[in-house]
């Protein structure tokens, strides 16, 4: 398993306008192939940045979402409202305590 997480800066007022096109996308991404977890986070110092943070079966499988339309389509819209560039990490898991 692949573990994504990314970092998103957004203008102020850009944040309705990604929140509700994540909204809109959510499930698809839940349900593209190869993904098995999907969350949505937001800093609780800055309100501005959010995180995203899926589980892919592997590096492939998120391979095959970035090269996919819906990714074209989610991130054609949303990079459009950043502040920053974006930050990600691919990262496995190592251990979970219950």
């Amino acid at each position: 398993m692949l573990i994504r997480i990314v970092k998103m800066g957004f203008y102020k007022q850009n944040i309705e306008v990604f929140l509700e096109d994540f909204n809109a996308h959510k499930q698809d991404i839940r349900n593209f192939e190869g993904c098995q977890f999907l969350e949505l986070y937001r800093d609780v110092n800055d309100p501005t940045v959010f995180f995203t943070y899926s589980y892919w079966e592997n590096e492939d499988a998120l391979e095959n979402y970035r090269k996919s339309d819906l990714f074209s389509q989610v991130w054609g819209k949303t990079k459009p409202l950043f502040s920053k560039p974006p930050k990600a990490w691919s990262v496995e898991k190592l251990l979970s305590l219950e």
